[in-house]
């Protein structure tokens, strides 16, 4: 290891022990009981509401997918997708987010199948099982690119073996989550929030300025054909460096798939947490504001690094793959090697910022909703706990073999986590708390319809290609949507339920 790399190991342990630190602080609170531990005592404020939202969401492939999918495709992908992400955010703020919060304080709920269990009455706990075990099946998948993102920055930054720096990332994110919960967590991700923000635009700044300016960048980047265009795509070639073959026109159905990335904020379970979490509705106004100029600034960013990355000297890469280095060589190669560390902790920042929410909630629905809520209804807090941290184990095992495969894509890996449960619990969550008709036999079916039709589309249909390769959130969220409403409208609802949700709307 030379003299760089311990530089850059040094600003990355100050950080690690910072994020360690924070942990250790909430640790007593996080304790306490069920929902300190997985909720907070929902004392979150508006700011750490805003920033935790956006840093547990936009993990690893804000800093190294986006710039990875643009460096690799041009402008089309990746800045469609940030526009159908930013309108996401916004919506899921102005729409869910003070409704929800009113929702689940008045049902006591913490935890989103704990909401949707509640919200409709069960007697017996089929909703509650049936989204415990999606959060399960999915949030595995996206701890899964969250480790990919940490082994591929350690194997980059140090030269060692990719498995082996997914596992020290694996047992550093495990330890934390142990420690500190939901407040920890949140708080964490607050710091974790600027740091993102403000890596991106150094690096941005410098790569700008290392290609030669952005008159030489925007210059470069129209010499190839459909690269600098939101109505074109370019077509890299796998054999030629920087080689690209005739442009393609981007199509509206590739922009309304690209689009569609939005719809899955509302059943983001680390975001919903979020504005069940914080300790005022009233607050949520001022929260909206800022995750949307933080989601803008951030997504801006991270695509023209990718861009930019076409014009600098050295960043040359064969795959998409390999492409999704572009921020880490960005870094490392234009930075003093401490400040370079600084800047790749973002990543680790991401990373971890995502990991323990993923693992957290994994958690809580394994021992609350399944343990407490089907198993062992009289079980204490004590043994509550246990289970979670035996479950955040499992679940570190079941990613960590996910994403042994270094050459899977953090994009793509993210895609379709987040496109289960953008169909599974979306949906679902926009009728729960605005059309009182939703039935508890609608609410099972559209769950289980979403949640299908993201695997079927992805496996059986999007392989034919053509127009059948739009992006599966799309067409599973709207086939949720619709057997929700149909299913709705030939069963029907008890006046306890009724009266139930006009008490919940009211509420102040």
């Amino acid at each position: 290891m030379n003299a760089s790399n311990m530089q850059h190991l040094l600003a990355m342990c100050i950080y690690m022990a910072a994020v360690i630190g924070i942990g250790l602080y909430f640790s007593r609170r996080a304790n306490k009981d069920a929902e300190a531990f997985f909720l907070g005592g929902r004392s979150l404020g508006p700011w750490v509401t805003a920033f935790s939202a956006e840093a547990s969401d936009m993990s690893g492939y804000l800093l190294m997918g986006l710039p990875g999918l643009a460096y690799w495709t041009g402008l089309a992908d990746a800045g469609w997708t940030c526009i159908g992400l930013a309108l996401g955010t916004y919506l899921n703020f102005l729409l869910v987010s003070k409704r929800l919060r009113r929702f689940s304080v008045n049902l006591d709920a913490f935890t989103v199948p704990d909401f949707f269990s509640r919200r409709f009455k069960e007697k017996k706990p089929l909703l509650l099982i049936i989204a415990s075990l999606t959060i399960i099946i999915f949030f595995s998948v996206y701890a899964a690119q969250c480790l990919s993102a940490c082994g591929k920055l350690f194997a980059n930054l140090f030269d060692l073996p990719y498995e082996s720096m997914m596992i020290v990332a694996a047992v550093f994110v495990l330890v934390y989550t142990f420690l500190g919960g939901f407040l920890a967590e949140s708080a964490s991700d607050f710091m974790q929030a600027v740091v993102m923000i403000t890596v991106l635009v150094l690096i941005l700044v410098m790569s700008v300025g290392a290609a030669g300016g952005m008159s030489q960048v925007i210059a470069n980047a129209r010499s190839f054909d459909g690269y600098y265009s939101l109505f074109t795509t370019s077509t890299p070639s796998d054999s030629v460096i920087n080689g690209f073959g005739a442009g393609q026109k981007y199509g509206f159905l590739s922009i309304l798939s690209c689009l569609s990335w939005g719809l899955g904020y509302f059943g983001m379970p680390q975001v919903l947490l979020r504005f069940m979490g914080i300790r005022s509705e009233n607050e949520l106004g001022r929260s909206r504001r800022v995750a949307i100029i933080w989601v803008c600034i951030s997504m801006a960013a991270a695509v023209f690094i990718g861009v930019v990355g076409r014009s600098v000297p050295g960043l040359d890469y064969l795959s998409n793959a390999a492409a999704e280095n572009v921020f880490i060589d960005a870094a490392t190669a234009y930075l003093p090697p401490l400040l370079a560390g600084f800047a790749c902790a973002g990543v680790l920042a991401a990373s971890i910022s995502s990991s323990d929410s993923y693992l957290l909630i994994a958690a809580s629905a394994v021992s609350q909703n399944l343990y407490r809520g089907v198993m062992k209804k009289d079980a204490s807090e004590k043994q509550v706990m246990w289970v979670s941290r035996i479950t955040l184990l499992a679940i570190t095992l079941i990613a960590m073999v996910i994403a042994w495969n270094s050459n899977s894509t953090i994009f793509g890996i993210t895609s379709f986590a987040w496109a289960g449960f953008g169909a599974a619990f979306g949906p679902l969550m926009l009728f729960s708390l605005f059309w009182k008709r939703t039935t508890y036999a609608g609410a099972v079916a559209g769950m289980v319809a979403g949640a299908a039709m993201v695997f079927f589309w992805k496996l059986c249909v999007n392989p034919l290609g053509g127009v059948w390769g739009i992006y599966c959130l799309l067409p599973a969220f709207v086939f949720s949507a619709v057997v929700i409403v149909a299913v709705s409208l030939c069963t029907k609802n008890s006046e306890e339920l009724d009266d139930a949700f006009e008490e919940m709307k009211a509420a102040a």
